[in-house]
């Protein structure tokens, strides 16, 4: 292999193009965009004009097949993302996928399987584990020194959206276009950072409204209640309804609490654990000593380019990757897991019921007002950081 890593770009909508314009800035030095592939040929002239002499192809399976590339990044709607990952890898190309892993998670299982034999990398781009927010918050849960998670609290609605934002696309939230609303399109990163910090709940409760502030068919209005194997408890709130939004995680620790707003990270560092003091005080109003801190991290925040870069060092050299594919199940089984329990109106215990959910999904698309013919782009939602 040459000293760069061939790309080949499937869907050159809004994330394809912010991957050729972050080719284009000089910000990915060790790879070389030299295809792309579109069902909308209009879209080529802006390509070319960017990535002269680029091969330019309508389907996924001529670029994966036309020797041009070692590796693609999939940036086509969210149904696509398996079925693609799964032709490459079977092809020997290197395959980065866009978030979500996949709609339903019995699909992504059956990547994974494929990418556990192949002996080609599957990596998904969770750019915002490159925020030095969640990186220091994961480093302080994860070291111990504060205690074991007693709850976790994640409000995430500055996701505002009109009724004119659902309406410019016929498969706009939709279930057969998308295959889901807030938690499918805006919320992947943060359910993905959720569990990555605080681990994978056992038990999940939720209440999902379908079409509650806009004129849609599926969720704008999410309430996920979880319980984690050693007690802890969480919650994850988010919305397209409201406006002004929150940004706040709030995480509680035996030794400190932890909150994340507004670019900051402030810990209220406690002075003696609260399982201690709650068994040993001799007051029955008493106060635990501590104070609050500003807590510093290394300002770095590399985002798409970042975990790009981290992909071709993968491929050239065994470095590591920000984000493993098969890591992409994780997030969407949570919000799988919140599908059910909505529509099923009771707690789901993980592992979910994978055919119960593809069945009723099913059934959600049948039902669906979907445009028959899905032929947009939809990674057109930009991560969002504090």
């Amino acid at each position: 292999m040459s000293a760069k890593v061939r790309v080949g770009v499937i869907g050159i909508g809004n994330m394809g193009t912010s991957h050729i314009n972050n080719f284009v800035a000089g910000k990915m030095p060790e790879i070389d965009i030299t295809c792309v592939a579109d069902i909308d040929s209009a879209r080529f002239d802006t390509a070319k004009e960017k990535l002269p002499g680029v091969a330019c192809f309508n389907t996924a399976t001529e670029l994966i097949n036309s020797g041009l590339c070692d590796a693609i990044i999939i940036a086509t709607p969210h149904y696509d993302h398996p079925p693609i990952a799964i032709e490459a890898l079977n092809a020997g190309i290197h395959v980065m996928s866009e978030k979500p892993a996949g709609v339903y998670t019995k699909q992504v299982r059956e990547l994974i399987e494929v990418a556990d034999k192949s002996d080609k990398t599957y990596a998904i781009m969770f750019n915002q584990r490159t925020n030095c927010i969640y990186r220091k918050v994961k480093e302080m849960v994860d070291s111990g020194e504060y205690g074991e998670l007693k709850r976790v609290s994640w409000i995430i609605t500055d996701w505002y959206r009109t009724q004119a934002y659902y309406n410019s696309g016929g498969w706009r939230a939709t279930w057969k276009g998308e295959g889901g609303g807030v938690m499918l399109n805006q919320c992947p990163h943060q359910l993905d950072l959720w569990q990555w910090i605080c681990g994978m709940p056992s038990k999940v409760k939720a209440i999902c409204h379908e079409g509650k502030w806009h004129n849609i068919e599926v969720e704008d209005d999410v309430s996920i209640y979880v319980e984690y194997p050693g007690g802890a408890t969480g919650t994850f709130i988010t919305t397209t309804g409201d406006y002004p939004g929150t940004n706040r995680l709030e995480i509680t620790l035996d030794k400190a609490k932890i909150i994340c707003e507004g670019d900051k990270i402030k810990m209220f560092r406690l002075n003696m654990a609260t399982s201690e003091y709650t068994m040993n005080a001799d007051k029955g109003f008493g106060k635990i000593e501590g104070e609050w801190v500003d807590v510093e991290t290394d300002g770095l925040n590399e985002q798409h380019s970042g975990v790009m870069n981290a992909f071709a060092a993968h491929i050239l050299r065994g470095e590591p990757l920000v984000a493993e594919g098969k890591e992409g199940i994780n997030g969407l089984t949570i919000s799988n897991a919140a599908f059910l329990s909505s529509w099923l109106d009771k707690t789901v215990t993980l592992p979910i019921d994978e055919d119960l959910y593809y069945e009723l999904l099913q059934e959600k698309i049948k039902n669906s007002t979907a445009e028959k013919t899905v032929v947009a782009q939809v990674e057109e939602d930009m991560e969002s950081t504090f």
